[in-house]
C-alpha cells in the first residue's frame, strides 16, 4: 500500500519569531507540500516561511477561516489528505505519523486531542477549557459520540475536506469541520496530541480575553447550527 499524500497547511499572523522552528519540526518525508497561509503578517513571517523552504499564501482578510481557505485553494486537488496545525509552536508537529496512521486505517477526520494527550502547565487559560469544554459535549450531546476537543492539530481526507464544503472565514473553523462530518456520518478518531506554550511573540485571539470572547460567539453559533440542524446558516 503507497504512503498517502498529505499536504500541511499552517495559517500565521506576525509569526515570524517562530515559524522557522514549526517548519523544522515538520517531518517531511511524509509531507508533500508545506503552506503558511500568511494572514496578514507585518513581521516578516511569510519571508521567513519561505527562506524555511514553505509555500507561502499572502490572506489579508483576517481570520483563520479564511487562511486556511487561501491554502487550499494553492494546492493541487490530487492530495489523499490535508494537515492543519497552528503557526506558533503550541502543536507539536512532529507528531503527525499519530495522526497519519488511522488515517491510513480508514478514517476520515483524525482530531488530534489535547485533553486526551499533555498540555504544559499555562499553555491553555482557564477560559479556554471552559469554551472547549461547553463545544464539546455540545458535540457529544448532539451526535452521541464523545468529543474532547476541537484542536487545530488535525488531518482530513481530501476527498471528504471537498464533500464538508467548508466556508467559515474566522474561529469556527474547526466546529464547522467537526459539525459537518458528524452529520455526514465520516469516521472521526481522536488521538492524543501535546499542547505547549507558544514558542514566541505575543499570545493572538485564542491567548486573550477579549479575542476568545469574539471566537466563542462564533463558535456557539455553529453549536445552534448542531442542534437546529443543516437549515441552520449561523452567519
Amino acid at each position: 500500500m503507497r504512503a498517502p499524500v498529505v499536504d500541511v497547511i499552517i495559517p500565521a499572523r506576525d509569526e515570524a519569531a517562530c515559524i522557522g522552528a514549526v517548519l523544522a519540526e515538520i517531518p517531511r518525508a511524509l509531507v508533500r507540500h508545506v503552506v503558511v497561509a500568511d494572514n496578514g503578517s507585518r513581521d516578516g513571517t511569510g519571508e521567513r516561511a519561505l527562506a524555511a523552504g514553505a509555500r507561502v499564501v499572502r490572506e489579508e482578510s483576517p481570520g483563520y477561516g479564511a487562511a486556511c481557505l487561501a491554502a487550499l485553494a494553492s494546492l493541487p486537488d490530487d492530495g489523499d489528505a490535508v494537515a492543519f496545525l497552528v503557526a506558533d509552536g503550541s502543536d507539536d508537529a512532529t507528531e503527525l505519523p499519530r495522526l497519519l496512521k488511522p488515517l491510513r486505517e480508514g478514517a476520515d477526520l483524525v482530531i488530534g486531542s489535547r485533553f486526551r494527550g499533555t498540555i504544559e502547565p499555562g499553555a491553555m487559560p482557564r477560559f479556554q477549557r471552559v469554551g472547549n469544554l461547553v463545544a464539546t459535549t455540545g458535540l457529544t450531546l448532539r451526535f452521541g459520540h464523545r468529543v474532547t476537543d476541537m484542536g487545530p492539530f488535525r488531518v482530513i481526507r481530501r476527498d471528504a475536506l471537498r464533500a464538508l464544503a467548508m466556508r467559515d472565514r474566522t474561529w469556527g473553523w474547526t466546529l464547522e469541520m467537526q459539525v459537518k462530518a458528524a452529520r455526514m456520518g465520516l469516521r472521526v478518531v481522536e488521538v492524543p496530541v501535546s499542547w505547549r506554550n507558544r514558542r514566541g511573540g505575543e499570545p493572538k485571539i485564542g491567548g486573550t480575553v477579549r479575542g476568545s470572547l469574539a471566537a466563542s460567539r462564533v463558535i456557539l453559533s455553529w453549536l445552534r447550527g448542531a442542534v437546529l440542524g443543516p437549515a441552520f446558516d449561523p452567519r
